[in-house]
């Protein structure tokens, strides 16, 4: 049997595996006719495994479609594109990596809601999944029925997101100087995360972030470890673990353990007033610090005995300070975490003159009057230079009425400022 032959009887067992009625034209072209799901895969598989060499049916470049690869994450919607330049009066159809036929052309070929058609045209075929699965990852092909079949592969990618991480190791308060070790794991993510940890703002070096494929073969749970030694300054410090993956797009995604840490008191005297005089009234503060609080405080004078005080309150008080109070005063903050001793040196100064009240409203309305007197002064120099300014205006013009006053009946006003005795200046004669 020659070669021809085999190749048309290749071609009549592909019109056998679509019963929906697909038929081979004379010009070379299936003529679909009314396409159902599941029957062009293995059309598509069978003629795209036939080789033909007759020049007439060679098939040109242009009509060798296009599409790009997509990366999607879980939960998002993907967009598949498929486009020809010469479409050769043929139809485009998008499958799915199980060869199922979703589109072909504008006909919806698979029953899933979740795959909508985006644009149809002799030139492009686009569709859109949404609500994406793991599942959904692999080659999705684009096909244009020309002879031979024209393929193009679009590989779809889909992002697992880690989940929230979860600390673990941390049980109770503890001590200072301790050395603990806590633990973060993450499930969920495609590729694997990558896990850090931090204390507040500075940077813990854990372990390597570990690796374990979860049971559905997609995705894989990450975990790591971080061990330190606590001092006082980390009581109240947050421990946060993050996960990186490129599908949060640079969203946080952490979990933080608060840790408290028990350490030995401290103590620092502080008076009240700073410098007391005798006969004040003085406070001293025994300021404790410790986790937990001091519960109780132990007042002592050197050279006295027994002690002065023990008292759960902080301060020592005394009601009028004399000279015999001078001294070095300790006070001792004690916790079930231990104790500290503070110590301060109390030296009386002298009592000083205190400003009576009445001395402070007497000086206040001394300098209001004193603001008074000075603004009176001042209008009094200036209406003095006003009066003796206008007062020589007056004696010139009395001067000038007595010598050249006409008679009363001759009064005359010079209204067009005419000049009199070469004066050149308004003159006005009563």
């Amino acid at each position: 049997m020659g070669a021809p032959a085999a190749q048309l009887l290749l071609l009549l067992f592909a019109c056998r595996w679509a019963p929906g009625g697909a038929n081979l034209s004379q010009d070379g072209y299936w003529q679909e006719q009314d396409l159902e799901l599941g029957t062009l895969a293995p059309l598509d598989e069978a003629i795209s495994s036939t080789v033909w060499s007759s020049p007439d049916m060679l098939a040109s470049q242009d009509s060798q479609p296009w599409t790009s690869d997509e990366t999607v994450v879980a939960g998002g919607t993907v967009v598949l594109k498929c486009q020809v330049k010469d479409h050769e009066d043929s139809s485009l159809q998008w499958s799915n990596p199980a060869q199922q036929t979703l589109y072909f052309g504008e006909k919806r070929a698979l029953r899933d809601n979740r795959i909508q058609l985006v644009s149809s045209t002799p030139h492009e075929l686009s569709i859109s999944i949404s609500n994406v699965a793991l599942a959904d990852e692999g080659e999705y092909t684009c096909s244009i029925f020309t002879m031979p079949v024209r393929t193009a592969k679009s590989l779809v990618t889909v992002l697992g997101i880690p989940q929230k991480p979860i600390i673990t190791g941390y049980k109770s308060s503890l001590r200072e100087k301790e050395t603990t070790t806590l633990n973060c794991q993450s499930s969920g993510s495609k590729p694997a995360a990558q896990l850090t940890w931090r204390k507040g703002d500075q940077e813990l070096h854990g372990e390597p972030t570990r690796i374990q494929e979860d049971p559905n073969g997609k995705t894989f749970t990450v975990s790591s470890s971080v061990t330190f030694q606590v001092t006082r300054e980390d009581d109240g410090a947050v421990i946060v673990c993050s996960v990186n993956h490129e599908s949060l797009k640079g969203a946080d995604r952490s979990t933080s353990q608060r840790i408290e840490v028990l350490y030995t008191p401290t103590a620092m005297i502080r008076p009240d007033p700073p410098h007391p005089r005798e006969g004040q009234k003085l406070l001293l503060h025994c300021e404790g610090r410790g986790n937990p609080v001091p519960q109780q405080y132990l007042w002592e004078k050197e050279g006295s005995v027994p002690p002065l005080k023990i008292t759960q309150e902080s301060a020592l008080i005394f009601p009028f300070l004399n000279k015999s109070d001078s001294g070095t005063y300790g006070c001792t903050a004690i916790s079930n975490m231990g104790s500290y001793k503070a110590y301060y040196t109390l030296n009386v100064n002298d009592p000083s003159p205190v400003p009576s009240s009445s001395s402070t409203y007497h000086a206040i309305i001394g300098g209001i009057v004193a603001f008074i007197v000075f603004l009176l002064l001042i209008l009094l120099i200036f209406l003095g230079h006003y009066l003796i300014r206008h007062k020589g205006t007056y004696l010139t013009h009395e001067a000038k009425g007595s010598d050249d006053a006409p008679d009363a009946d001759t009064a005359i006003i010079n209204a067009e400022g005419g000049q009199s005795g070469g004066d050149d200046k308004k003159e006005y004669f009563i």
